[in-house]
């Protein structure tokens, strides 16, 4: 069984500034709380193919993700397939929106194991990560607007 979240946000910033930041892989523990350490395996940080190791950190629990760039659409969009112990695919997307903003989406398919409650993790999990993940944008869409 899995569960499909999704978070988006207006970011009253052009497409070109928000994909700068967004396309920075490595950076991205600079506003999601919950990775702790992005760790890029390939000898390239960008595009498909492009794999990391993020130490992601909600609540007691910790665990690296290893996370493939299975899309890369300049200005549009990045798809990952998360392989660890949480597994499932997620995509980033930025849509050009009146008045020169941006509206950020983030969407996450993911499959919990057992010891992490399985079903049942994965129905009080999407709350959680929801919460987290818009707390995400929201600091994203923060450092942009200044």
């Amino acid at each position: 069984m899995s569960k499909t979240i999704q978070v988006s946000v207006e970011i009253d910033s052009s497409i070109e500034k928000v994909w700068k930041e967004a396309s920075r892989l490595e950076n991205h523990v600079n506003w999601m709380v919950d990775a702790k350490e992005i760790v890029i395996s390939t000898n390239t940080n960008h595009g498909i193919g492009t794999i990391m190791k993020v130490l992601t950190k909600v609540g007691p629990i910790k665990l690296n993700d290893i996370m493939t760039i299975t899309s890369w659409v300049e200005e549009k969009e990045i798809g990952v397939e998360h392989q660890g112990i949480v597994s499932g695919h997620g995509k980033f997307t930025l849509n050009k929106i009146p008045l020169n903003k941006t509206l950020f989406t983030w969407e996450e398919t993911l499959n919990f194991p057992i010891f992490l409650l399985g079903p049942f993790g994965e129905f009080f999990g999407q709350y959680i990560l929801k919460f987290i993940w818009q707390g995400n944008l929201n600091r994203l869409k923060n450092t942009l607007e200044q």
